[in-house]
């Protein structure tokens, strides 16, 4: 019985012993895990990170134009008539001088020949007059000899002489006629020339507004028939609101780029701000309408026309086409860059901004430094950072997403 006892008492103290130890092990477990719980995390580790680089910025302005033939002419009719020969299509290449369409010159023929016969009928009564006007001066001379003599009577003299005066003057009535018809024969004339359109100018033809058989009426005006463009250099009509033409200048640099070359860049240089916006088509009755290259107020916005030329040898440019183009005021190559969602400004009058890198050991530190050129997603830094080191550009959120981050436009 105390042996029993004893083995009862022993394997009890057995039991509380595994179960202190155990209550030890999950209290030495325990503060681990809430050590490694209340322990900081990273800050490193809920950046977004960006690597200072180096690249290219670029400081624009950005506008719409369009793409137009820097000479060009619109070839009209000056006569009215049946078109009765069109010797030209569109995108045929013509010189100075080419014959490009007719128009029926039966009225204008039938004018200058009625001009050259009245002309001779003149010539004709001219030549009679001319002999009346001789006879009367030499019948005026024997009337002055016999007057002179005392043989002859006073009346007769004084009728010599009126009739040569009357004949003189005939003479030269009719050699007005003459003139007046000389000039309405060379009008006629004029007008029989104009039955055939020729070419003012070298260069393509880009439009065709008539068909052969058609009726051209300029009475009022002259019709626009065709026109010849010279596409070997284009002049870029561009649009820049009055936010923006302060701050261009005549001769700074330029590039654009168009739909249809996507990839290919133009540059230029501007040559000329117009000094005023176009005024805008009149309203009511009026005829008003915008000069070339649009612009003026649309909507209460004030666009001002900026123009600048480019070659086009090898006439990838066409009429009409939409230029993008971007007026660079300052630029900076090769320069050290950095996102300008990283800058935090410190000196506007200095362009000192802050930034946050995060360090070799992940240490986190704030620096100034100062910019120069910024577009709308870089800066180029001019001191206090260098290529390759680690800046802070946002925070991840609570859920690990990363931030929602804004650029300046």
């Amino acid at each position: 019985m105390v042996m029993t006892a004893r083995r009862s008492a022993a394997t009890s103290g057995s039991r509380r012993g595994v179960r202190r130890g155990l209550a030890a092990a999950a209290l030495v477990f325990g503060g681990l895990a809430s050590a490694a719980l209340l322990r900081p995390a990273d800050p490193a580790a809920s950046a977004e990170v960006a690597v200072v680089g180096r690249g290219t910025v670029e400081d624009t302005v950005t506008a719409l134009g369009k793409i137009q033939p820097r000479a060009y002419v619109d070839v009209g009719a000056q006569v009215s008539g049946q078109l009765t020969r069109l010797h030209v299509t569109v995108g045929q290449m013509v010189r100075e001088g080419d014959l490009l369409a007719e128009i029926d010159p039966a009225l204008q023929q039938a004018k200058v020949e009625a001009g050259r016969a009245e002309r001779a009928r003149l010539t004709a009564l001219l030549a009679e007059q001319r002999a009346r006007a001789d006879f009367a001066e030499a019948q005026l001379a024997r009337q002055a000899a016999l007057r002179r003599s005392g043989s002859g009577r006073g009346e007769a003299y004084d009728q010599a002489r009126m009739e040569a005066r009357i004949a003189a003057a005939q003479v030269e009535a009719t050699q007005a006629q003459i003139r007046q018809t000389d000039s309405t024969l060379q009008a006629d004339e004029a007008q029989l020339g104009y039955t055939r359109i020729y070419a003012p100018m070298s260069g393509t033809l880009i439009s065709v507004d008539a068909r052969q058989g058609q009726t051209i009426n300029s009475a009022y005006e002259a019709p626009v028939l065709m026109r010849i463009a010279d596409l070997s250099a284009m002049t870029v009509w561009t649009q820049v609101s009055e936010a923006d033409v302060t701050r261009l200048t005549d001769g700074m640099p330029l590039y654009f780029t168009t739909l249809g070359h996507p990839g290919r860049r133009w540059t230029a240089r501007l040559q000329e701000i117009l000094p005023a916006p176009p005024k805008p088509p009149a309203t009511g009755n009026g005829n008003g309408s915008s000069p070339s290259g649009g612009g003026g107020a649309t909507n209460s916005v004030v666009l001002y026309t900026a123009l600048f030329e480019i070659a086009n040898d090898r006439g990838e440019l066409r009429p009409d086409m939409t230029a993008q183009v971007f007026f660079v005021a300052a630029a900076a190559k090769d320069a050290v860059t950095v996102p300008v969602a990283a800058l935090t400004l410190a000196d506007e009058s200095a362009e000192r901004h802050r930034v946050t890198l995060i360090g070799s050991g992940g240490a986190i530190e704030t620096r100034e430094v100062r910019v120069g050129v910024r577009d709308r997603f870089n800066a180029q830094v001019l001191d206090g950072l260098a290529e390759g080191e680690r800046i802070v550009v946002g925070w991840k959120t609570d859920d690990g997403r990363p931030p929602k981050i804004g650029f300046r436009l």
